[in-house]
């Protein structure tokens, strides 16, 4: 299977998306926690979570472990939707849709990307 280079620089951003979006969880875990408090373990989950996006993103820049890390954050983003996103939407939260979409696009992207990065395994063998 050929990978181009634009393909190659996608999934390397997306991997650089989700270690920001880990690293923010870690550093921003008490602005987090309104988001988690009804849930058990409060931000404990915050932590938990922003751990896994910067490991999953590592394991997609590194080729180790790439595929079970993107199912991984794919079912997690599907756990966001169900516990946290779906509660909103029957609540009437206006960005509850927004959100459930957005999760749903990153979803597909993880699975699509887990399905292929060990077909990429140097920028040389492009």
């Amino acid at each position: 299977m050929r990978i181009h280079i634009p393909t190659f620089a996608a999934v390397v951003l997306f991997s650089l998306v989700w270690m920001f979006f880990g690293i923010a969880h870690l550093v921003n875990a008490d602005a987090l926690r309104p988001v988690v408090a009804g849930i058990p373990g409060g931000v404990f989950w915050v932590y938990f979570t922003g751990a896994a996006m910067f490991l999953a993103g590592l394991a997609i820049i590194l080729n180790k472990w790439a595929k079970p890390a993107c199912y991984l954050l794919a079912l997690m983003l599907f756990v966001f939707i169900v516990v946290i996103h779906a509660p909103g939407l029957i609540r009437g939260d206006f960005s509850a849709p927004i959100n459930i979409l957005k999760d749903v696009g990153f979803m597909a992207a993880a699975i699509i990307i887990g399905n292929i990065r060990n077909h990429i395994r140097q920028l040389g063998q492009l």
